[in-house]
Formats: C-alpha cells, sequence, structure tokens
C-alpha cells in the first residue's frame, strides 16, 4: 500500500468523524435550546447550519458548497431517502381516514423518558444516531449501486460507506425502551430498510425511462410508489427504521443542506441577479406561509396548530414545518396529519412538474397550463376553507378539508408565484429557485438537486433554500406561542406578517 492510498484511507475515517461531530451536536444542541419550550428545534439548527457553514469557508477551512467535506454533500443529498418515510406513512393514513378504518393498536415499544441530554430522552438520541446512520448508509448503498462510473475520490469505498452506516444503525436500539418482541421488532427495521432502498431503485429507473417522454423527477415516482405501499400495508406497525426517520430524518438532512447552503454565503451574494432571488424568497415566505395561515383562520375560524401546521406544511410542501410536524414538536395530532397533508400535494405534482420540465425546456414559464392550474387551486382552496369552517372540530371532516387546502393552495402558490415572477426579467432558473426558497418546498428542492434546471441550478440551491432562515425565527416562534396558548395562534401578528409578505412580494416584482 503507498502512501497516497494511506492518506486516502485516513481521510476517508476523518471525513466520517467530521461529519458525525458536524452533524449530531447540531441537533442535540438546537433541542436543548429550545428545552423545556413549546418551540421547535429545526429554528436552531436553521441559524447554526448556516452559521457552521459560513465559519467553515471565512476561516479558511473549506471552499464555498464544502468540496472539502464530501460527505457533507453526501448527507444533503438524502433528502428523498427521509421524504419516502413520510410518503408510506402519509399513504397509510390516507388510507385509513378513506377507508373509515380506526387502527390504534398496541404499541410494541415503550420509550425511554429518562433524558441523556438536556431536552432529549435516551431513546430520542438514539432516533437521532440511528437517522445519520440510515442515511448514511442508505446514500452510500444507492450510490454504489447507481453511480458506478463516478469520479468522486470516495467512489470506491461506497460499499464500505453502506456497511458501516446499515451494520451500526442496526444495533442502535435503545436497550432502555420496553419491546414487547425485540427479534420482531429489528426485523421490521431491516424490511424497512430493504423497502427503502427497493422504492428508490425502482423509482430511479422508471425516472429513467419515461423521462424519454416526460422530466418527471425520481422524488415523484418515489412518493406515488411508497404512498401506495403504505395503503397497502396500512396495518404495518413501525420498527425502529421508519421510527427514527420520522423523528430525526429530516432535522438531520437539514443540517446537511444549510451547512452547505452558509458556506456560499458570500459567493452566492456576488452572482448576478441573486439579490432579487433572494429579496423574493423573503418576502414570498411572509406572503404563502402567512398568507394561507390568514385565509384559514378568517374564513375558516380555527386558529389551532392541530389545522394550521400540518396544512401548511402539506399546502407549501414545508421543508421545517414537515420536519417539525413528524418529530411531534406540534403535538400528536398535528405529527399524524403532516403525513397525509405531504403526500396529497404530490398527486397534482405530475402536472407541476409536467409543465415546469416544458417550462425549463423552452426557458420560460408555459404560461397558459400555469394560469389553469392556479384557477383550480383557486376553486379548490375556496372549498376548503368552507369545508374546515363547517367541520365543527370533527376529525375526519378536518382533515378531508384539510387535504383540499393542501392540494389548493400548494398550485397557487407554485404557479401564482412563478405567473408573478414571469412578469419580470428574472430567467426560469431562478424563478424556480426563488419559488422554492419562497415556500421551502422539499419536492422542488430535490427535484432542482437533481438537475433539473441545470448544473448551475443544483449547485446553488442549497444555499437559496437556506436563505428563508431570515423568515423562520418568524414562523416557528409564531408556532411557539400558538402552542404556549393551548394550540391557539395569535390572529392580529399573522394579519400583519401576511400584508408585509403582500406587500414586499409587489414591490420586489416591480423592482425586477
Amino acid at each position: 500500500m503507498d502512501i497516497l492510498e494511506q492518506i486516502t484511507h485516513l481521510q476517508l475515517l476523518n471525513q466520517f468523524w467530521l461529519i458525525l461531530f458536524f452533524l449530531i451536536p447540531m441537533v442535540l444542541i438546537a433541542r436543548t435550546v429550545v428545552a423545556g419550550s413549546r418551540y421547535s428545534p429545526i429554528l436552531i439548527i436553521v441559524i447554526f447550519g448556516l452559521t457552521m457553514g459560513y465559519v467553515l469557508v471565512a476561516s479558511g477551512v473549506a471552499s464555498p458548497g464544502l468540496v472539502e467535506f464530501p460527505f457533507v454533500d453526501l448527507m444533503a443529498r438524502t433528502t428523498i431517502i427521509a421524504l419516502t418515510v413520510s410518503f408510506f406513512v402519509g399513504g397509510q393514513e390516507l388510507r385509513k381516514i378513506l377507508g373509515n378504518k380506526d387502527l390504534e393498536g398496541e404499541d410494541i415499544v415503550v420509550p425511554s423518558n429518562e433524558e441523556v441530554v438536556l431536552g432529549t430522552t435516551r431513546t430520542q438520541f438514539f432516533f437521532i444516531l440511528r437517522s445519520f446512520f440510515l442515511l448514511l448508509g442508505m446514500e452510500g448503498l444507492l450510490r454504489f449501486i447507481l453511480d458506478n462510473n463516478s469520479t468522486s475520490i470516495f467512489s470506491s469505498y461506497y460499499p464500505l460507506i453502506a456497511y458501516i452506516g446499515l451494520v451500526i444503525s442496526v444495533i442502535l436500539i435503545d436497550n432502555r425502551a420496553q419491546i414487547k418482541n425485540k427479534h420482531l421488532y429489528i426485523r421490521k427495521g431491516l424490511v424497512e430498510i430493504a423497502a427503502i432502498v427497493m422504492i428508490l431503485l425502482i423509482s430511479y429507473y422508471v425516472a429513467q425511462v419515461i423521462g424519454e417522454f416526460i422530466a418527471l423527477p425520481q422524488i415523484f415516482y418515489a412518493m406515488m410508489i411508497s404512498a401506495a405501499l403504505g395503503a397497502i400495508l396500512y396495518k404495518w406497525s413501525f420498527g425502529p427504521t421508519i421510527r427514527a426517520l420520522l423523528f430525526a430524518g429530516i432535522p438531520v438532512v437539514l443540517a446537511a443542506n444549510f451547512m452547505v447552503g452558509g458556506s456560499r454565503i458570500g459567493d452566492a451574494f456576488n452572482i448576478s441577479g441573486m439579490n432579487a432571488v433572494l429579496t423574493y424568497g423573503f418576502f414570498g415566505q411572509l406572503l404563502w406561509m402567512f398568507g394561507g395561515i390568514t385565509l384559514i383562520i378568517f374564513f375558516s375560524k380555527t386558529a389551532n396548530t392541530r389545522n394550521l401546521a400540518p396544512g401548511m406544511a402539506g399546502a407549501l410542501s414545508h421543508s421545517g414545518l414537515t420536519g417539525a410536524c413528524t418529530a411531534g414538536d406540534f403535538g400528536k395530532t398535528a405529527a399524524q396529519r403532516a403525513p397525509i397533508m405531504i403526500n396529497i400535494p404530490f398527486f397534482g405534482h405530475v402536472f407541476v412538474f409536467s409543465v415546469l420540465a416544458i417550462s425549463a425546456e423552452r426557458g420560460s414559464l408555459w404560461m397558459a397550463p400555469a394560469l389553469f392550474i392556479v384557477g383550480v387551486g383557486v376553486i379548490l382552496t375556496v372549498l376548503s376553507l368552507r369545508n374546515l369552517r363547517l367541520a365543527s372540530g370533527e376529525d375526519k371532516k378536518e382533515v378531508k378539508a384539510l387535504m383540499q387546502f393542501s392540494f389548493g393552495w400548494q398550485i397557487i402558490a407554485v404557479f401564482g408565484g412563478l405567473s408573478l415572477l414571469s412578469l419580470s426579467t428574472m430567467s426560469i432558473e431562478y424563478a424556480a429557485m426563488a419559488q422554492t426558497s419562497a415556500i421551502s418546498h422539499f419536492g422542488l428542492f430535490a427535484a432542482i438537486q437533481g438537475e433539473m434546471f441545470g448544473t448551475d441550478a443544483a449547485l446553488l440551491i442549497p444555499f437559496i433554500f437556506s436563505m428563508p432562515f431570515l423568515v423562520h425565527p418568524l414562523v416557528f416562534f409564531m408556532f411557539g406561542k400558538a402552542m404556549e396558548n393551548n394550540g391557539d395562534m395569535p390572529k392580529m401578528p399573522v394579519y400583519i406578517l401576511a400584508l408585509i409578505g403582500v406587500l414586499g412580494v409587489l414591490f420586489s416584482i416591480i423592482a425586477l
């Protein structure tokens, strides 16, 4: 073994420990900061992640994009793995709701409530660690299978990365949690890992084949397959893999993405037209988030987080709210409803991604179908607000009304925003990135990250997607205040923030 190989092996080991000590403490510290309050740790993860990425570059340790830390980029690209789990759970919940099936069976696991870090119980700590190794292992395995021709210095190490990640994740189960059937629980975890990998492989190859006719991204097919599987296996009780990824998958992915985004802060501001993208992203977040909440509060006469949190998580496919809801930060009801609401808009993404794919080829928004889709969204949103008002707190009626709202408001937000931006001089690539940022849309983020709008957009999107962190403190502060007030959101601040969003978006469009 020559000296170069030894250095490469040592570098691989260093990369592994670096990313472990970057991401896990970030999630734990975030949970510690909000311990004892009703605020979501996602808020702190956003700030810490961006700051860490910026400091690494400012101190000269890394360059923009963190190319010196390839494992961070590897982890940042596991978005689709975390979402696949949410789609599966959403498929289960949809089947239960639509089929009138009430399956609140006895849980085979009773988690340990012993705190190992302030704000994090022992079982939650194991979920965070397990999520890290699951994401690392499955991404390594998928890259080994799909990227055999990769020129990355670590490409030959993908089997080892997969082995380390998956083997360690299997044994990372809290020994103090009360598990009725340990062998069954472990087997469930293995089956879930195999199922997620198969879904992602099938969705990748389907996207490649159908891509010759219509360029729908892999995440669309992953959603369809996993949601369908969830509907079929609606009786499946979660094993350790789904439990861990539901609780900590999205926070870990966001931490990695915000690090990459933070590393590009200084670099990206020098790019022509970037200030316009960021300005729209900031005010757009206020408009689409608090505008949607305003509609629900004003017309549906409900201000409770059981409706607002999952409703807006689904209506915007909002990364931060999705992670907070599935982690249980906004209560059990929101956690159960969120996967349903996340799934519903994706059934309409066959139109969303189709129009965007054609728009990318045209170099401008395909206006006629975009405006038609906005019209459909308006009708669905009006209908949903009426149905939510008439639900009178009944669970199934509220869920069905929120499903309509999630679908309607999402297509208004996506195509309404893109239609507004088409009135400016902004290119379709920048417009897509701006709108993705303005609603923190996980699906569009994954599609752009997958080079739907080219390589340059794929490199810039982690930074642009990260920048609404300036608004996220307001978002999570408002939801935190609601949780401290028995779940009821303060109305007047919401109306004011929505108005600021409207004025800000109009100003940014006129300025362009």
